[in-house]
């Protein structure tokens, strides 16, 4: 009898090259739309003449969609066959492309946000799975780094592809764009990837898919909306315990029936564990950087949304050389050495990232995101692969589904935090400062006295150099705590093991049609 699995394993083939950058088109282009929005919401806001809290629902919508589809695309790809949800996916996604860049008002425009959501939150999983299907066992390492570059290339170049867009176009362009790239990656799709044969069809797992979505809509929407709601509102506060509550349940359900929707079992594989935690880490301090890094350039510095987004094309750079250099060192030596060196450089380019201050240069952002771009490129697809290698062939979609669920829900979840952390770091530091400041000639500052004749505007320049001093510190805090996630990242990396030969990384799961099965071990 064959080991489970064997059966279904795939025939390496030479010709994999072409189909895996079929994928790679699909994955960026649902990867970029998270970031490339969000240079355009105060562009949308005048448009539609809509509040900052109302307009935040643009992105809060498409999380709030992501985190109830996710868990069942791999059900989905299992069902309708992975070719056929991808190329399906690919023709939704450009259509709720489409029609955002169509919409008349806020209502419109969330709604079409969904719409787009549920193919995006698609792609990803089913893209993932067929990378592990079609690539050859020795070269996983190396399809894998190229594939990073939808993961991690596409949320870095965004900033820079939407301010252009927005500043000298219009922001509509960065839906409209989804559209001719959908079509191609979809025609590419019907004639260069192959045919899989379609897994039995099981049960829906319906009493799972109610909690976990019950679970990550109340959990995302409380993280999304706890600034403004308050985080000890009742609301947020009723959100939070209510997802807990059917997580909990969707985890007691998941270990009793026989085909679970997300297989809970697979977190007793430490390799596949220990990659979710070091992806969350990285995850984590990825979008952090992505977010108050541009915020900061173009309050503190001044400088507009095109020039910022250029600031941190490097970084982008500087990712999609090193992660194909990372996925053929996995090859030859495994995963813990990229994924240890990688961490620790990312963390020590986090941690300079805490001279964050108004008097920092361009220069200065451009070196510092550049470092962490370069440990982030070595360790993100290591770790990764190093977790999907772990899991039996037959499960390689589920921990697909289950590694997309902590890639969304770690971003949130690290960015609402860390957004809670700095308001409150920079609520107590700018009253504590407020309070320092004695008007008097003789205690006073020098010169403050004689701005405090002027008027409020003689104040101004003073409080907006305080202000900014304040955020700076904030921010600074928030890339500390970054840097020593980061760091004690790099400590469970060392806790992989070096793979010795290649039957180390598991084959794909699902014979292509017409592809005869390996023999017997």
């Amino acid at each position: 009898m064959p080991p489970p699995g064997a059966a279904g394993a795939s025939r390496p083939s030479e010709g994999w090259k072409l189909p895996l950058a079929v994928l790679i088109v699909g994955m960026f282009m649902s990867v970029l739309d998270i970031t490339i929005v969000n240079v355009a919401i105060p562009a949308i806001q005048r448009d539609f003449g809509t509040t900052t809290e109302d307009i935040q629902w643009i992105t809060t919508a498409y999380s709030l969609a992501l985190g109830v589809i996710v868990p069942v695309s791999g059900w989905l790809g299992d069902r309708v066959g992975l070719t056929r949800a991808y190329n399906v996916s690919l023709l939704a996604f450009a259509a709720g492309s489409a029609l955002c860049g169509l919409a008349w008002d806020l209502e419109s425009m969330v709604v079409f946000r969904i719409v787009q959501a549920i193919p995006g939150g698609i792609l990803p999983v089913v893209t993932l799975t067929m990378v592990y299907r079609i690539v050859p066992r020795e070269k996983i390492g190396t399809a894998m780094g190229l594939y990073g570059l939808g993961i991690v290339f596409a949320p870095a170049i965004g900033p820079t592809l939407g301010g252009y867009l927005v500043e000298y176009v219009d922001w509509r362009l960065i839906f409209f764009i989804n559209v001719p790239i959908g079509l191609l990656g979809a025609a590419l799709g019907y004639f260069l990837l192959p045919a899989f044969a379609q897994a039995p069809a099981a049960r829906f797992d319906m009493l799972g898919f109610l909690t976990v979505a019950a679970a990550m809509f109340s959990l995302l929407l409380a993280l999304s909306k706890g600034q403004d709601w308050g985080w000890t509102s009742y609301r947020v506060l009723m959100l939070i315990v209510g997802g807990l509550l059917s997580l909990a349940l969707f985890v007691v359900i998941e270990l009793e029936i026989d085909n679970p929707l997300l297989d809970m079992r697979l977190f007793k594989l430490w390799p596949f564990t220990n990659s979710l935690l070091l992806i969350t880490v990285l995850s984590v301090g990825l979008f952090a950087v992505l977010f108050y890094v541009p915020l900061y350039v173009q309050e503190g510095l001044r400088i507009q949304p095109l020039r910022t987004g250029l600031l941190l094309l490097p970084e982008a750079l500087v990712m999609g050389l090193t992660m194909p250099v990372a996925g053929r060192l996995y090859d030859l030596i495994g995963p813990r050495w990229p994924a240890v060196v990688g961490l620790a450089i990312a963390a020590y380019g986090t941690y300079l990232l805490c001279d964050i201050s108004a008097d920092m240069t361009q220069r200065d952002v451009v070196v510092w995101t550049c470092i962490r771009a370069l440990g982030n490129g070595l360790a993100m697809m290591s770790i990764m692969t190093a977790g999907l290698a772990a899991v039996p062939p037959d499960q390689v979609n589920g921990a697909s589904a289950i590694n997309n669920v902590v890639q969304r829900v770690a971003s949130a979840l690290g960015l609402a935090v860390l957004t809670s952390l700095a308001a409150t770091h920079q609520a107590q530091v700018m009253a504590d400062r407020k309070s320092r400041i004695v008007v008097s000639d003789t205690h006073g500052p020098p010169g403050l006295a004689d701005l405090v004749k002027q008027g409020p505007m003689g104040l101004y320049p003073v409080m907006q150099r305080l202000q900014l001093e304040v955020t700076a510190t904030a921010y600074s805090n928030v890339f500390l705590v970054c840097a020593v996630l980061t760091a004690a990242g790099a400590v469970l990396a060392l806790m992989f093991k070096v793979p010795h030969g290649a039957d180390s990384v598991p084959a794909a799961s699902v014979p292509v049609e017409g592809a005869p099965a390996p023999p017997p071990h």
